[in-house]
């Protein structure tokens, strides 16, 4: 038998609160700047590393491995298509159109699932499941991310003069050096190392425009790959191969997930400003000079990021771009631990320990349970795969799955939120959902020679959160089915028990029920505190919750209060701060007199469950080993008294 964590619980979205049109704050503070050179160490760190590979594996592609040089119109045209790539799926999209759907200033697949919900009037099960797929995607390409990223940067030593010939067999174990390094300084916070790391990539960003600009002039032809026409004609001429190859060509925008994902820490402006002004235009210049190096030099197409570098600055770009991979992992490792929060408090995953990392910027966090469950999925599928393009093989599919869920969930914020013609939200989606689904289609391509490993780890995410989501709705129909509160009150009334000095607090997740632990205490103790509060979180489908809402007090019975703490799914519930708080609304108690009583469930699987006997286990398993509530809620250890019950589901 296992046991659930104590009562207090698991928060679900609630339909109310939140408003859903307006434009919202972001929670990071400081000034503009400040946040503009953060979010490109933090944000753009990942999209910034994808010249690293992405024109090489395109060309791999159309030379069947590097077998002969590439002609002259399938190079600018696959230059052509990497920038309308940026263009379309990153700036039209990501910042012009998705930035704008902040849910009061967060954003991510499950903000936005929330946002949309609350334009309908029942929850929808269609929203609930897109979401949680595409939080599985973007889980999935936290974890490719940091082993393509660190590794395709570590191997541009093996064309540094005079150390490339003996660094082969060096190349994966300084690698995973570098990755478990990276993951030890996550509980440092987002704000530390994105002061860090900002500035590093923006001289990284800069020295790409430089090697960029510096062989333009190899081939000035290049210039021609920023009309759409060499795109287009690729397509012709290679009908069949041009499907393959975008593949390839989407490794140019993974990363533009991240900047939704992260939009919590920086606020959309500094976002959008920093790709329009810088990040955007050093990456076409370093496409261009890349693409001018491979029709001038054909033999460099093998590595031709690093073999931009002349010979006496090939070992210094080689450090730098090692260290903007390792930034751009901080990109996806920081939009993980925003998502998992968002999750937890919207009832999609089991509560876990969430640490603050600032006094003064609410988006940061860190997760020491998903810090190092992403290390030893990182550590695998770097050891699995060995190399660069090896996991090139299994990218894209992640990204471009999540991709599509999030146009679709932008389609119905058109229709819903900004209430436009179903026939408009179409025409706006419809495009880049045809441009996404080829994508996705073309990376599909790669199922066999690795893409299974995503789609994998997306379908056991999402298992797992139909299982949590399901278990927990069944375990609170059996909750329902104990005895009302006000009936237990009328009966006390005609029996009443002995009451002890102080004030007693029970969690109960309907406030309308008895809680649990309030039935035990009468029936072990016989006994009831001259002051009861009946206290009841919830969590709204809103960052944050309005300060004029974080407190509900009702007057139940003279001698009895029933109590709702109201939190947004970005807010650390910190149950006694609040009660605190609530003084205000005359709740008066003193806490150092005050017990709260949660209930200890011990989960028994049952046949007759609504789950299969698996899911049930599965269950059980993932209620055990979630945080304890008293820890969750940030109520005193010394003040707390778990009484146990057993319940089957």
């Amino acid at each position: 038998m296992a046991q659930a964590p104590a009562e207090a619980p698991q928060p679900n979205a609630s339909s109310n609160g939140g408003d859903s049109g307006g434009r919202g704050r972001a929670v990071a503070h400081g000034g503009f700047w400040t946040l503009l050179i953060g979010s490109v160490g933090v944000v753009y760190g990942d999209i910034g590393t994808s010249p690293l590979y992405a024109l090489r594996e395109c060309l791999r592609i159309v030379t069947g491995d590097f077998a002969r040089a590439p002609e002259r119109g399938e190079v600018i045209g696959i230059v052509s298509l990497i920038f309308w790539a940026l263009i379309i799926v990153v700036t039209i999209k990501s910042v012009f159109l998705l930035l704008r759907f902040d849910n009061k200033g967060e954003g991510g697949t499950l903000s936005l699932m929330a946002l949309v919900r609350k334009a309908f009037a029942k929850p929808s099960a269609l929203l609930l499941g897109a979401g949680m797929l595409g939080a599985s995607l973007f889980y999935a390409d936290a974890l490719i991310t940091p082993a393509i990223s660190v590794i395709s940067s570590v191997e541009g030593l093996k064309v540094v003069p005079g150390i490339g010939a003996y660094i082969e067999p060096w190349v994966l174990p300084i690698s995973i050096v570098i990755l478990i390094g990276l993951f030890f300084v996550q509980s440092r916070g987002t704000a530390k190392i994105g002061a860090l790391f900002g500035p590093i990539t923006l001289v990284w960003f800069l020295v790409m425009a430089a090697l960029g600009l510096l062989h333009i002039s190899d081939d000035p032809e290049i210039v021609g790959a920023l009309s759409p026409l060499p795109a287009l004609n690729f397509f012709f001429t290679h009908a069949g191969l041009s499907f393959v190859v975008l593949g390839a060509v989407f490794l140019s925008v993974t990363g533009a997930e991240a900047l939704y994902a992260d939009m919590g820490h920086f606020g959309r402006k500094p976002i959008s400003r920093a790709w329009v002004f810088i990040i955007l235009p050093c990456l076409t210049l370093n496409y261009l000079g890349q693409g001018a190096l491979a029709l001038a030099h054909p033999e460099t197409i093998d590595n031709l990021f690093f073999m931009l570098a002349p010979d006496w600055a090939r070992l210094p770009v080689v450090l730098l771009a090692t260290m903007a991979t390792i930034i751009a992992s901080q990109a996806v490792i920081t939009g993980a631990f925003s998502i998992t929060q968002q999750a937890i408090q919207l009832g999609i995953l089991p509560r876990m320990e969430i640490r603050r990392t600032s006094e003064t910027q609410a988006g940061q966090i860190f997760m020491p349970q998903v810090n190092w469950l992403m290390l030893a999925g990182v550590l695998i599928l770097a050891l699995a795969f060995g190399s660069s393009s090896r996991l090139a093989a299994a990218y894209g599919i992640a990204v471009s799955g999540e991709m599509l869920v999030s146009t679709v969930l932008v389609f119905f914020a058109i229709w819903k939120l900004w209430k436009r013609p179903v026939w408009l939200a179409a025409l706006i989606c419809v495009p880049f959902a045809l441009i996404e689904l080829t994508f996705f289609s073309s990376n599909m391509l790669k199922v066999w020679s690795g893409g299974f490993v995503p789609i994998m780890l997306a379908l056991g995410l999402v298992l797992i959160m139909w299982t949590w989501v399901r278990g927990t709705r069944l375990l609170q129909e059996t909750v329902r089915r104990d005895e009302p509160l006000a009936k237990l009150f009328e009966t006390l009334s005609h029996h009443p028990p002995h009451r002890v000095r102080g004030a007693a607090i029970f969690l109960t997740g309907d406030p309308e029920v008895a809680p649990a632990a309030l039935m035990h205490n009468l029936k072990h103790n016989q006994v009831l505190h001259e002051q009861l509060i009946i206290l009841t979180v919830k969590t709204i489908n809103a960052p944050r919750a309005p300060e004029g809402e974080r407190v509900k007090v009702e007057d139940f019975l003279p001698d009895v209060k029933r109590v709702t703490l109201t939190f947004g799914f970005m807010e650390t519930p910190n149950v006694v701060k609040a009660l605190t708080e609530a003084r205000k609304h005359g709740l008066k108690f003193d806490i150092m007199k005050t017990s709260f009583f949660l209930s200890r469930r011990t989960i028994v699987p049952s046949e007759r469950s609504g789950m299969p006997l698996w899911q049930d286990h599965l269950f059980i398993f993932l209620a055990r080993n979630a945080t304890n509530a008293t820890d969750f809620f940030h109520i005193p250890s010394g003040r707390a008294v778990e009484l146990g019950n057993q319940v089957m589901v």
